[in-house]
């Protein structure tokens, strides 16, 4: 390989290497690790630190460590490190300096020159200052590429139809949200807004002030006046918080926390996904506001969207996503790891300038989405068969997802637990591919919290374990090829379905123990979710469709009303041919 460029991800709070191989992008290890911590320091000998050593020492010694020097690029100030100051520029390539050095290692030739990314909001200034911090680590920057760019580059890499995507790029210590046409020769930035004093280190604040008010209301004392202390409660908040994005519970447990107390203090305390999620709400509404100011500077709308791509580790957050989807209307994509995306396409930009053919991503995800059954709230009415997705499509596997469940009565003493593949809103128009039964539940009342944990493989086989939360009470179940075998399930309930369609008396398998009720309740469930889709369609249709929208909306409302099943029927399938055409 000669002549190589290597792409940089130059974050505020972690940093990555790339290079195209094959014409695959491949993050390079750093001590281990695909991840470099943005930090810089000085070691009591004086030795210099770059990376998790320095991340390390620096609750404890920030007067000989930076961090986040990226929020000062461009800015003409002297950072002090130790017993001297230092330019942005200077540290940043102290951080260069080390991605080259372990790109070196990896590849075994030289490595001089590199493509490495910036916010789309950086200026001409903190450009330029970024160019200089790579002249000087030796690098020549052959291109310098906005962050949204190099995810869109990653996740398009043959596309060939223009794509508008909204890049929603969320990192540890800053947050931007950009509106991004790819697709054929050319990428461009449409719009771009954001706020770079917002990540997810403000997500790992909340949660120690939560540690923080429970250490002064249960034991009386304020552990930031102890530096080491603050130290184990600051790593152990960012690994709740990282717990919290696959389970609904973490515990953040510290033993001789504050030693030389009488007695000494033990930190142990359990937080909930909800409480947290709870802390961090403002956030998160601030950059769902960012959303539609993007849009609305690329003067578009929320249907303009084709994509919406998670960028930055904290968009693991299940909040994130769950709330995107809501405003919308899509499931945002993340199979590629959203803390190296940006590396990866900036290997794909370098790679192209170096002459590479560059081919797509290949990343081992799930094709469906996994889930149970539970009572909850569809089209207005309690419903004891929604579907609740634990591990959705398109995650990157392997993988492990938790969720809690309760308990509806007092002293139940059993629960069912039924595992279905599909995506549909009623879990009983998705294929079950498991079940089972947990019995010998405490008597406590209503309540009782069962968690559910999923794991899938490589290979396609998915454990649901169902653990009683009090008592550790478990059982679990261990389903074969669950990715593969859902395709010839599926075409037998295809099949099944169709037949209704065209003889209009097949029975659904699943409904047989439900009676008449059942398919009444059913039939009122699916109109309903009929009229939600056509008011939607309302806005968009002409005035001619729209007048036989609203004429076909009223007649199916009118046979709900009336509980009129024949006459809904009728309706409804006559407002379901209407959406098949408005939609074709």
């Amino acid at each position: 390989m000669s002549d190589i460029i290597i792409g940089i991800d130059l974050g505020t709070t972690n940093s990555e290497v790339a290079v195209l191989r094959d014409g695959r992008p491949e993050v390079l290890e750093i001590d281990g690790s695909r991840i470099l911590p943005s930090i810089v320091g000085l070691a009591d000998d004086g030795a210099l630190l770059v990376g998790q050593a320095a991340r390390n020492q620096y609750a404890l010694y920030p007067e000989r460590t930076i961090r986040s020097v990226k929020r000062r690029m461009g800015e003409d100030v002297l950072l002090p490190m130790g017993d001297q100051s230092y330019s942005p520029q200077e540290v940043s390539a102290l951080i260069l300096k080390r991605l080259k050095a372990a790109a070196e290692a990896q590849l075994g030739e030289a490595v001089k020159k590199a493509v490495i990314t910036v916010p789309a909001y950086f200026s001409d200034a903190q450009r330029q200052a970024t160019r200089n911090a790579g002249e000087l680590a030796g690098l020549e920057v052959v291109r310098i590429i906005n962050e949204p760019t190099a995810a869109a580059l990653a996740y398009e890499v043959n596309a060939v139809e223009p794509r508008t995507i909204l890049v929603y790029d969320l990192g540890g210590g800053t947050f931007d949200c950009s509106v991004v046409r790819a697709g054929g020769e050319i990428t461009e930035v449409l719009a771009s807004h954001g706020n770079n004093h917002l990540g997810g280190d403000d997500f790992d604040a909340k949660l120690i002030e939560h540690v923080v008010a429970h250490l002064r209301e249960q034991h009386s004392c304020d552990p930031r006046e102890n530096a080491a202390a603050m130290a184990r409660i600051t790593r152990a908040c960012e690994a709740a918080k990282i717990a919290l994005s696959d389970a609904p519970y973490a515990r953040i447990d510290e033993e001789y926390l504050l030693p030389d107390r009488d007695p000494p203090v033990n930190l142990s305390l359990e937080v909930s996904r909800l409480d947290y999620e709870a802390m961090i709400e403002g956030y998160l509404d601030e950059t769902l506001e960012a959303v539609h100011t993007a849009l609305k500077g690329a003067e578009l709308t929320v249907t303009d969207i084709d994509e919406v791509v998670l960028v930055g580790g904290a968009t693991r957050t299940p909040a994130i996503q769950r709330r995107l989807e809501e405003m919308l209307g899509m499931q945002p994509r993340a199979e590629i790891d959203p803390d190296l995306c940006v590396a990866a396409g900036a290997a794909i930009q370098a790679g192209v300038m170096a002459g590479q053919s560059t081919s797509t991503v290949l990343v081992d995800v799930t094709p469906y989405t996994f889930g149970t059954s539970a009572l909850g709230e569809m089209n207005g009415m309690l419903y004891p068969n929604c579907f609740v997705p634990v591990i959705r499509k398109n995650t990157p596997i392997p993988t492990s997802k938790t969720e809690a469940f309760f308990t509806m009565a007092d002293g139940q003493e059993a629960v069912d637990v039924r595992i279905y593949q599909g995506e549909d809103r009623d879990a009983l128009n998705n294929t079950e591919i498991g079940s089972f039964r947990v019995e010998g539940l405490s008597d406590v009342p209503a309540g009782n919290q069962i968690l559910m944990r999923c794991d899938l493989d490589l290979d396609g086989i998915l454990k649901v374990t169902a653990v009683e939360k009090r008592t550790g009470l478990e059982k679990h179940i261990e389903i074969d090829n669950a990715t593969a075998r859902f395709e010839a399930q599926e075409l037998g309930a295809a099949k099944q379905r169709l037949a209704s369609l065209i003889e209009g008396d097949a029975e659904r398998v699943d409904d047989a123990e439900g009676g008449a009720d059942a398919e009444q309740h059913r039939e009122q469930v699916q109109a309903k979710a009929l009229l939600d889709k056509a008011e939607r369609l309302l806005e968009t249709a002409s005035a001619e469709d729209k007048e036989d929208l609203i004429d076909l909306i009223e007649a199916v409302r009118d046979t709900l009303d009336a509980s009129d099943m024949t006459g809904l029927k009728r309706s409804t399938d006559a407002l379901a041919d209407l959406l098949y055409y408005l939609e074709t």
